[in-house]
């Protein structure tokens, strides 16, 4: 049974300390053709998804529209592209068809196989074949470059639920150098209240049952955290465990290379630190700070005790999330978005949930007594990637305007709650609630793939629903979450005196970001076209190649020495001068603006 006195503290936490974030949630996906009925046995709910329940104000007019249900020949079948791993959808999926319904718009998903980004979005251009709707990722700029996007400018004005997504300034940022926006992020938006539960950055990760077996200790460094690793792994030999394994495949290799930037106290600016200690915002490389080079030795140390994994260097994603998913791994540094939505799930349909196997995250530092900043970062605004329509849409208005009613509260409570009386019922006061066997449904694979279509890629809300009263999406809502709770993870709740992931993490408001935040907006559509940028695609080959080959080491002092040799024949000044220039011009803008 829950323990009453964390309920008491999760009600009384009705704002949470951070801001929503949600820099890659679950990539979900699919197509449907058809129209279906959902047979919910007490309830059978029409293809409107409408059983009749007052849910509250579902937000602005936003469509000539509204109200109209299309029939199948009116409806328009379009196709997104995802430049990450995702899972497709059925045909026929259920909820896609209501919103079908609604819209006139289905759209297919497929997402990325095989390929890094940057190569699967070269096809595309070089193929001329585009999808109606893209996020390339990183390959954004190829595709701006090739004029295979639509400008957005006139339809933000037009179609105001796109418009709310961000300020006139913050729309601003997203501006080509051709003075257009053919892009928006679709994440780390809050509306109203912010009601975030999740730590959906980065952060090393420990099973539950870890802290438990060492009553609860305070971990801080590094050292702390492997010590415990040891330790359990030393006490249980026959469980089979992996202490410590890591993800080096293709992009994914941030899981071991940007930790020493968060060990030394500094925000998750992705490719640099920014120092302020002198007054004036200074860029540092984190790749070559003392602490980086403590970082690498430690894992080089615990690779050589057995505890780091020994397949961690040629494991792929799919394989990384299969071992993650037996419940053997102890630990790991991951962002919760790369790992979560599809683990936890798993985690619940076995039961291992109930065996202590959910993760927390822990804020580690490179000493004892520093400050940390692993924060769970609120409305980061990511420029460089999004949502784009390109040129193939024979529609661009309707494909604007399917945008604009996706963000309708009452089709964003169908992509994110699913359909009320089956997948989330509503009590007296208007609170949205599920039941045990409902969140069991809504973890299965299979279910999801049929019945669940949050379309996770296109924008998207966090926060407050437009009835004032539920969180936009179930794992933000207060009294959901905790219901969700595992019993192994309410003791650990309970133990540290925290109710939410972010508190666990050790993320409040007082840990505030610059103005130039996050630098890794500009640098990751840095180009050949500058000398920084070719240093930038040379030190993320030379680290890819590089680190994997450290943590294995005979001898860790003589590989980084070479390492270190490669690392400066890669000309990393060019690139940090250049991210200088642009912090300075970001401060300089700020500071105009009177920010």
């Amino acid at each position: 049974m829950k323990s009453r006195r964390l309920l008491s503290m999760l009600c009384a936490t009705v704002m949470v300390t951070s801001a929503v974030t949600a820099c890659a949630p679950t990539a979900d996906s699919g197509a449907t053709t058809g129209s279906t009925a959902v047979d919910t046995g007490d309830t059978t709910v029409d293809d409107t998804g409408d059983t009749g329940a007052d849910t509250g104000d579902t937000g602005a007019d936003t469509s000539a529209t509204e109200g109209k249900e299309y029939s199948d020949d009116e409806i328009v079948n379009w196709t997104f592209f995802g430049g990450m791993p995702g899972s497709e959808k059925n045909d026929g999926n259920e909820v896609m068809e209501i919103i079908a319904k609604k819209t006139g718009v289905r759209v297919k998903e497929t997402w990325l196989t095989g390929q890094t980004v940057e190569e699967a979005v070269g096809t595309i251009v070089a193929s001329g074949d585009y999808p109606t709707f893209i996020d390339g990722g990183d390959g954004m700029m190829q595709l701006y470059d090739a004029g295979a996007l639509i400008p957005w400018d006139d339809y933000i004005e037009k179609y105001p639920n796109i418009k709310e997504l961000y300020s006139p300034a913050e729309w601003d940022r997203f501006r080509m150098d051709d003075g257009h926006i053919y892009w928006a992020n679709q994440f780390g938006n809050t509306y109203g209240e912010s009601k975030q539960t999740t730590h959906n950055d980065e952060a090393f990760w420990i099973q539950v049952k870890v802290l438990e077996w060492a009553n609860y200790p305070k971990v801080e460094t590094l050292d702390d955290y492997f010590k415990l690793l040891e330790d359990y792994a030393a006490a249980h030999p026959d469980d089979g465990v992996i202490p410590y394994t890591c993800l080096c495949e293709d992009w994914r290799y941030f899981c071991l290379e940007n930790a020493p930037e968060f060990l030394d106290g500094y925000p998750n600016d992705g490719s640099v630190i920014v120092d302020t200690s002198s007054g004036t915002p200074t860029i540092v490389d984190y790749n070559t700070t003392p602490t980086a080079k403590m970082y690498f030795s430690k894992l080089n140390e615990e690779y050589k005790k057995g505890i780091v994994d020994s397949e961690f260097a040629t494991q792929t994603y799919d394989e990384y999330i299969a071992k993650l998913s037996t419940g053997n791994v102890l630990g790991m540094c991951d962002q919760w978005w790369d790992f979560a939505y599809t683990v936890n799930d798993v985690f619940k349909q076995q039961g291992l949930d109930t065996q202590g196997c959910n993760y927390v995250p822990l804020g580690l530092v490179a000493k004892p007594g520093m400050e940390q900043m692993w924060h769970t970062y609120g409305d980061t605004q990511n420029v460089a990637s999004g949502l784009g329509v390109t040129t193939a849409c024979e529609d661009p208005d309707r494909a604007f305007a399917f945008i604009n009613q996706l963000l309708d509260q009452d089709i964003h409570n169908l992509r994110f709650w699913g359909v009320e009386g089956v997948d989330y019922n509503v009590d007296e006061n208007g609170l949205f609630f599920r039941t045990e066997d409902m969140r069991m449904k809504c973890a299965d694979t299979e279910y999801k793939a049929s019945h669940l279509c949050d379309y996770s890629y296109f924008p998207q809300w966090g926060g407050t629903s437009r009835d004032g009263k539920n969180a936009m999406t179930p794992t933000e809502q207060t009294s959901e979450f905790f219901d969700s709770l595992a019993e192994p993870l309410v003791k650990c709740f309970e133990a540290y005196g925290v109710t939410t992931y972010p508190e666990f993490i050790g993320s409040s408001k007082t840990k505030t970001t610059g103005v130039w935040f996050p630098m890794y907006s500009y640098s990751n559509n840095m180009t050949s076209s500058t000398e920084g940028g070719i240093a930038w695609t040379k030190m993320g080959e030379c680290k890819h190649k590089w680190l994997p080959q450290i943590v294995m080491a005979d001898n860790f002092d003589s590989a980084w020495e070479d390492y270190m040799k490669a690392y400066n024949a890669c000309n990393p000044q060019a690139f940090l001068d250049e991210m200088q220039t642009e912090l300075d011009r970001r401060v300089a803008a700020a500071e105009a603006a009177g920010e």
